[in-house]
């Protein structure tokens, strides 16, 4: 796959603790190549060398941004395909991707494939089929395992990472709904997801592939998106499409905290070193960021308008935020100030 470098006027602050001004005041960066609609899904934070991973379906490439340099690398050449969703029609390409071991992981929706990018060449190798269309990869460091929701197939896939450049698929097992959202507990051996459908939060064991608790987040008709996992405490963090609820995984997932987002989240991001949880609401335009205490409760930092549609969020090592504007092909750079 070709790789072509486009620079640009922005540098990143790196600061030693993230401290917000409220409300927070984005830098738009385009993306390589992208006119919008880009089609943005699941973004991602390679912490090696600290880049922000944005695969942008439409335009059939992974844009990889160096936070230290404001620089954007394209990594082009991915398959795209048009489908039809909810009555409207969009180019799919690849969506989601997670960090692994010397190796990023990206799933493409055109192609129902995950394939295995070298972070240091960023050169792609040999990508790997699946029985349908993905949606959530995450790379699952206890296992050396990648893991991938299939919501159409109400399934999870396992492709074997213990060679990096060479997964292979290991299993794929039905769970009763559509997952949606990932988080892993290493300490514990266990992965989670959502079942939109359903409304349920499972907990599944990485060895067995068998759930060991289900828990319900109450979030409503819409369901549960996003999930994140809090290692200080043991607590798990649902997205509902209107605010984030706490739940206790130590004491049979009770109902602990809940932020306040506005409409139209999905994804979440939660940063265990800091305690912030962070939402961005595509109907309500809105990204929050919120501080966890030990009871669960979670108090907002600081708040930001953003753009309509823009409903993915994850943060670096230094606490800026980064928000896919898919509508209009860009990354939003929300940045934390030195304490």
């Amino acid at each position: 796959m070709k790789i072509s470098a486009l620079k640009l006027g922005i540098a990143i602050a790196i600061v030693s603790a993230p401290v917000f001004a409220d409300p927070l005041v984005a830098t738009a960066l385009p993306l390589p190549g992208g006119n919008g609609p880009a089609s943005l899904d699941y973004i991602f934070h390679e912490r090696g060398h600290d880049r922000i991973w944005v695969p942008a379906g439409s335009t059939g490439s992974v844009d990889v941004l160096d936070v230290a340099s404001g620089a954007f690398t394209r990594i082009e050449g991915f398959t795209t395909a048009e489908r039809e969703g909810h009555g409207k029609k969009r180019v799919v390409g690849p969506s989601a991707g997670s960090a692994g071991e010397g190796f990023a992981y990206v799933g493409n929706r055109a192609t129902s494939e995950v394939c295995p990018i070298d972070v240091k060449t960023l050169k792609t190798g040999a990508c790997v089929k699946l029985p349908s269309s993905t949606d959530g990869v995450v790379y699952v460091a206890p296992s050396k395992e990648v893991w991938v929701t299939l919501p159409h197939e109400q399934s999870l896939a396992v492709l074997d990472a213990s060679v990096p450049a060479v997964l292979k698929l290991k299993t794929v097992f039905k769970v009763p709904g559509e997952p949606e959202g990932y988080a892993v507990d290493a300490a514990h051996g266990v992965f989670m997801t959502n079942l939109e459908d359903k409304g349920d939060t499972l907990q599944i064991d990485i060895k067995t592939h068998l759930t060991k608790a289900t828990w319900n987040a109450k979030c409503g008709p819409d369901g549960p998106r996003g999930v994140a996992f809090d290692s200080r405490h043991d607590f798990v963090l649902v997205a509902c499409t209107d605010h984030v609820q706490v739940l206790d995984a130590a004491h049979g997932g009770a109902l602990l905290g809940k932020l306040d987002t506005g409409a139209g989240v999905d994804n979440i991001d939660y940063v265990t070193d800091t305690g912030l949880v962070y939402a961005a609401a595509g109907k309500a335009a809105r990204l929050t960021v919120a501080r966890l205490d030990a009871k669960g409760q979670l108090a907002v930092v600081a708040t930001a308008p953003t753009s309509a549609g823009a409903r993915n969020v994850v943060s670096d090592a230094h606490g800026n935020a980064y928000v896919g504007d898919s509508e209009r092909a860009r990354l939003l750079v929300f940045k934390a100030t030195p304490k």
